[in-house]
C-alpha cells in the first residue's frame, strides 16, 4: 500500500512539472497599447489579445532558447545551400518564377536576411526544445515581442532588463550590416552614402502596417531616409523601385514572397529584373521563401536525421506515428491537422492552404497550463538569436491565440 501511495506521488510531482510556470500580472490598459501604436490589442470575440501573464523561466530554460536558434540558424545556411546545389526548388514548393531571383539573392551578401522567428515546441515543460518551423521571410508578433512583453513588466514595477529580449536593439545593428556588411557597424557612418529605404504593407491590416512602421522607425534610428507607401502606391520597372516619383535602392515589403509569385507573376517578373540589373536591394531577401517553406524541413532532417532539435518529416505520411500534416505554405494554422497513428484526423482547422503541397511532421505535445491551454515559444533571430514570446491556443494554434510574455528569473 505505501509503494502504490510512493508511485502515485511520483507521478503526481512529474506531471506538476509538465505545467508551464506562469505569473500572474496586470493587464496593460488599451489607451496606453495604442498609444505605442498597438491597435490590435482585441481579438474578433472581444477577449485580449495580450494574455495577463507571464511564462516565468529560468536563465537555462532562456539561454537554451538563444542556443537552438543559433545552431538551427547555421544548419537552415547549409540546408539552403544544398537545395540551390540541387536544383531542389520543385520539391519545396517554390514557384518556378522566384527560382532566378532566389539563386541571385543568395550569391550576394548584398541581400541580407534582416530577421526571422522560429517556433519552438518544448523547453518549458522538461522537454526538449523541437523545431515546429521557421517563419523567415514575414514573421509577425514582431511589435509584441520586441515593445509590448517589455511594457509588461515596466508597467507592473518588474525589472525590463528580466528578459531575453535585445530584439530592437538586434534590429538596430542589423539594419545597419546591410551597409557594413559584416558583425562590426562601427564604420557603418563612413560607408552609408545616404540610400533611400522604402517600407510598404498592403492596406487595411493594421497589424502589419504597425509591425512595418516600428521597422522604419528602427531603421531611421539606425541612420537611414525612410519613406513608408503601401503596397499599391508603389512602382516597379526594369530601372527600379519608386515612390512618389523618388527612386528606392532599398525595400522591406511585409507581403509574402509567394504571394507575389502566385498573385503578381508580372510583379515577381519586375523584381527579378530589379535584382538582376542591380538597381535596389529587397527584405526580407528572396531566398528566405525557401526558409519559410515547410519543406525545407523535410530536407534539414534529410541532412541532420535524429537530429536531437529536429522532428522527423517527410513529404509522405510517417508509418505508425501520431503527425501533423501541414501545408509547405500557409499562415495561422491554415489547413493543419493532427493525425493519429493510423493516418486518422484527430483535429484539423480548415482554411485556404489545402492546395499546397503537405509537409508530414512527427507529433509533440507542446507544453501546457493547468487549464490545458497549450505554448508556443517564437525565437527571434536577427543575425542572433534576440528574444523569445509566446503564444498560447489550443493543439493548434490559430489567428485567436494569445501573445503571452515572459519573465526570467
Amino acid at each position: 500500500m505505501v509503494k502504490r501511495v510512493q508511485v502515485v506521488l511520483e507521478k503526481a510531482d512529474f506531471l506538476e512539472a509538465l505545467v508551464v510556470n506562469l505569473q500572474k500580472i496586470e493587464p496593460l490598459d488599451k489607451s496606453y497599447l495604442e498609444e505605442l501604436g498597438f491597435v490590435w490589442h482585441t481579438d474578433s470575440d472581444d477577449s485580449s489579445y495580450i494574455a495577463d501573464k507571464l511564462v516565468v523561466l529560468s536563465e537555462d530554460e532562456a539561454e537554451a532558447y538563444a542556443n537552438a536558434a543559433n545552431e538551427l540558424y547555421d544548419m537552415f545556411v547549409e540546408a539552403g545551400e544544398y537545395i540551390i546545389e540541387n536544383e531542389l526548388f520543385h520539391e519545396i514548393g517554390i514557384p518556378f518564377n522566384l527560382v532566378e531571383i532566389i539563386k541571385n539573392s543568395w550569391e550576394s551578401d548584398v541581400h541580407w536576411h534582416l530577421y526571422g522567428r522560429f517556433d519552438f515546441a518544448g523547453g518549458i515543460d522538461g522537454k526538449p526544445i523541437k523545431l515546429l518551423e521557421f517563419n523567415a521571410d514575414t514573421p509577425t508578433a514582431l511589435f509584441e515581442s520586441a515593445i509590448i512583453q517589455w511594457a509588461m513588466l515596466k508597467q507592473n514595477g518588474l525589472e525590463e532588463s528580466r528578459q531575453f529580449n535585445f530584439i530592437y536593439e538586434a534590429l538596430l545593428d542589423n539594419f545597419k550590416r546591410i551597409v557594413t556588411l559584416q558583425e562590426d557597424t562601427s564604420n557603418f557612418n563612413e560607408l552609408y552614402e545616404g540610400w533611400k529605404f522604402l517600407f510598404s504593407s498592403i492596406k487595411g491590416n493594421p497589424e502589419e502596417e504597425n509591425t512595418v512602421r516600428l521597422l522604419q522607425h528602427i531603421a531611421t534610428e539606425a541612420g537611414y531616409s525612410t519613406e513608408f507607401g503601401y503596397i499599391d502606391e508603389v512602382e516597379f520597372d526594369e530601372t527600379g523601385i519608386y515612390y512618389n516619383e523618388e527612386k528606392y535602392e532599398l525595400w522591406f515589403k511585409l507581403i509574402p514572397w509567394e504571394d507575389i509569385a502566385i498573385e503578381e507573376s508580372d510583379l515577381a517578373m519586375l523584381l527579378t529584373k530589379i535584382i538582376d540589373n542591380q538597381e535596389a536591394i529587397i527584405f526580407n531577401p528572396a531566398y528566405t521563401l525557401m526558409f519559410q517553406s515547410k519543406g525545407f524541413l523535410k530536407i534539414l532532417w534529410d541532412l541532420y536525421p535524429n537530429h536531437p532539435l529536429l522532428l522527423e518529416s517527410s513529404f509522405e505520411p510517417l508509418e505508425g506515428k501520431k503527425q501533423v500534416r501541414k501545408p509547405i505554405f500557409g499562415r495561422e494554422g491554415g489547413d493543419v491537422a493532427i493525425l493519429n497513428a493510423n493516418g486518422e484526423v484527430e483535429e484539423e482547422n480548415k482554411d485556404i492552404y489545402g492546395n499546397h503541397k503537405m509537409l508530414y511532421q512527427e507529433y509533440v505535445e507542446l507544453a501546457t497550463d493547468e487549464l490545458g491551454n497549450s505554448y508556443q515559444a517564437g525565437v527571434f533571430y536577427a543575425w542572433e538569436a534576440c528574444g523569445v514570446g509566446f503564444r498560447r491556443g489550443g493543439k493548434i494554434l490559430n489567428n485567436m491565440s494569445k501573445f503571452v510574455g515572459h519573465i526570467v528569473e
